[in-house]
């Protein structure tokens, strides 16, 4: 029993470090998602909870009984033989984009917080990261395990330390002047559905390793309900910031007013955010090449890092200003699919 719930604990850790990245920690994907709604942004946090906890349940459990190794493979399962293979050429695209943003962000979080040189951060991340990342699943098991308990805990106590700062009842109750919107209704599904469509290249292959139902199904809700916690901590100190989406890193203000002694541990969350992403991406993409070229896993990373580098040095947000309403497109079909698809055995 006690090994069930530690296999389950480290999926969990691994499901919140994969979906996390530096807008949890900034806040800003918190604001532009549900805070921003008020009180209406409260009730999407639950809805995308709910999401969290039991889509991704039966994500894990139905790429398990597919006997889905990689995300291709749970693709080809979801969505067929003819458009599989486009919804996969677009995912690896945005993996490997959403890398090289996060390698970036890992440089920036150097530069400006650190005064290193930016590509002194990047060289640390993709060392580090490629070291982790020779361990194979016991490397990603042992990071997430060890940063994502940090991860809650500052996010609680964020919340905690601005809720004991007042006014927090009558921000929390607020709503915007033009009422409930579209947008508050869509912002859960879409946030929902954006975030397990790019898990699934990390989730589906530890599915298929752990291999037990129960403990794919435990640690698959224990992760849900993590990621709720979290959102929900971080909307309820983000409430009470006056014109919030007016900052780039609406975490920082907060940390400015009610925490500045923990500064220096809010740009280590940061950091541990960016770095279980970049190890969680890379994992997956690893895995998928790895079905089909047959060269040490150690050489698919290195080659993953250079192209995602590579890429981070272009225009990429050009590409993805493109890219992201199609992906968008196909997140919200892959959620469909999981909500329809039976769990036959």
């Amino acid at each position: 029993m006690v090994s069930r719930w530690t296999g389950a604990f480290q999926i969990a850790a691994v499901y919140v470090g994969t979906i996390v990245g530096a807008g949890f920690a900034t806040g800003k994907e918190i604001v532009e998602f549900f805070t921003r709604f008020g009180f209406y942004g409260f009730i999407g946090i639950l809805i995308a909870g709910y999401i969290f906890i039991f889509t991704g349940s039966k994500m894990m459990i139905l790429s398990s009984r597919a006997g889905a190794a990689t995300f291709e493979e749970f693709n080809l399962f979801l969505f067929g033989k003819k458009l599989s293979s486009f919804v996969n050429v677009i995912f690896i695209m945005m993996l490997i984009g959403v890398t090289a943003v996060m390698i970036s962000g890992s440089g920036a979080v150097f530069e400006e917080q650190l005064g290193f040189s930016k590509l002194a951060g990047v060289a640390v991340t993709i060392i580090l990261a490629s070291l982790v990342l020779m361990f194979g699943l016991k490397g990603l098991f042992a990071i997430n395990s060890f940063v994502v308990p940090i991860m809650i805990f500052f996010s609680v106590l964020l919340c905690i330390l601005t809720i004991n700062n007042g006014h927090f009842a009558a921000s929390f109750l607020t709503v915007p002047d033009q009422g409930l919107t579209f947008g508050a209704i869509i912002s859960p599904l879409t946030y929902t559905a954006f975030n397990l469509a790019l898990s699934q290249a990390v989730l589906v292959p530890v599915a298929f390793e752990i291999g037990d139902e129960k403990v794919i199904k435990h640690g698959a809700v224990l992760g849900g309900i993590f990621l709720t916690i979290i959102l929900l901590s971080g909307h309820f100190a983000l409430v009470t910031l006056p014109n919030l989406t007016t900052y780039e890193i609406p975490s920082a203000e907060l940390m400015k007013t009610v925490a500045s002694n923990l500064y220096w541990v809010f740009i280590l969350v940061i950091y541990g955010e960016i770095f279980t992403s970049v190890i969680g991406n890379i994992f997956g993409l690893q895995r998928q090449i790895g079905a089909y070229v047959k060269i040490p896993g150690i050489v698919i990373i290195g080659g993953i890092f250079l192209l995602a580098f590579t890429a981070g040095k272009l225009k990429y947000g050009v590409l993805l200003g493109y890219l992201y309403p199609l992906f968008g497109y196909i997140s919200m079909s892959f959620l469909l699919l999981i909500w329809i698809k039976r769990l036959n055995k």
